[in-house]
């Protein structure tokens, strides 16, 4: 969808504001904080420096905000390739990865829905397949260097960074999830790096686009990441043995399960492997906080 917006009306049309500060770096793609310096019918412009002044609709603008007030708002182009702002929030920013569907395919290339009136574009290029209305793909998007225009590619590798991350055992990351392959699921690391999963230690639902928290195990001489889905030493046991404790407190106490239980019982119980799961039971009973008995394992009231 496409919308044109009428271009900036004469000055005596106008209520507006004259500024002499410092022009601003506005970031076409991301969100920024700009100020109103005119109102009119239509809706209000901001100053946005060095892409002059910014266009917001009507329908954009926070109730009770006047010349002179700042506004946090997105900028893109519209069809005419003019600046626009917009308090909408897109479905990925620059420089961001993002599961999106396709809805449209022309001769310029493939329109994606990313929540904002006007779809955005995977120009041909920027495909490695003919992209088919009605599925959904994995897109980093990026600005342009040469055409200033936003747009996305299924080339993901080529945007991603190629220098070693510095990353430590054990930092958390927000991961979306690439693409399945012989060893796991690829995944992308804070919009910038390439990791792996590996399928022995994924135990619950993961598809290509899901977003989640993980956490990484290794970085390798070669710069590849390995990432886990679950907090890694003491620190994971403990979160695990309090998943266990609810559990065991929601069965009146006892539960039908111990370490020669197989590995899907489990993972049902409690979403974990039985790796982890033997080592909670284990700090647990250490604690004093269970018994381990040949039927099962049992909580011991305080």
């Amino acid at each position: 969808m496409t919308t044109n917006f009428p271009p900036s009306a004469p000055s005596d049309d106008v209520t507006h504001v004259a500024s002499g500060a410092p022009k601003i770096n506005v970031l076409a793609g991301k969100f920024n904080t700009l100020t109103i310096v005119k109102q009119l019918d239509f809706g209000v412009y901001l100053d946005g420096g060095s892409l002059g002044e910014i266009l917001m609709p009507t329908k954009w603008v926070p109730e009770g905000k006047e010349i002179g007030d700042e506004v946090e708002v997105f900028i893109y182009f519209d069809s005419s390739d003019r600046p626009i702002a917009t308090t909408m929030k897109p479905k990925a920013c620059v420089d961001e990865v993002a599961f999106l569907m396709c809805k449209q395919v022309n001769t310029v290339g493939a329109f994606l829905d990313w929540g904002l009136d006007k779809d955005l574009l995977v120009p041909y290029r920027e495909q490695k397949a003919r992209m088919v209305a009605g599925k959904q793909y994995i897109v980093f998007v990026y600005l342009d260097p040469m055409g200033g225009r936003i747009a996305a590619s299924v080339k993901v590798e080529r945007y991603l960074s190629s220098e070693n991350a510095d990353y430590q055992p054990g930092d958390e990351v927000n991961i979306i999830v690439w693409c399945k392959t012989e060893l796991g699921f690829k995944v992308i690391i804070n919009n910038k790096h390439q990791g792996i999963i590996y399928a022995n230690e994924i135990f619950k639902p993961v598809q290509p686009g899901r977003k989640l928290k993980a956490y990484v195990s290794k970085v390798r001489e070669d710069g590849k990441i390995d990432v886990s889905l679950e907090k890694p030493g003491y620190e994971k046991v403990d979160e695990l043995s309090q998943i266990i404790l609810t559990q065991l407190i929601k069965n009146n106490g006892f539960l039908d399960v111990g370490d020669k239980s197989e590995a899907g019982y489990i993972y049902h119980l409690f979403n974990m492997s039985k790796k982890n799961f033997k080592k909670s039971i284990g700090t647990l009973f250490k604690q004093k906080k269970i018994m381990i008995e040949e039927a099962g394992i049992r909580l011991i009231p305080e």
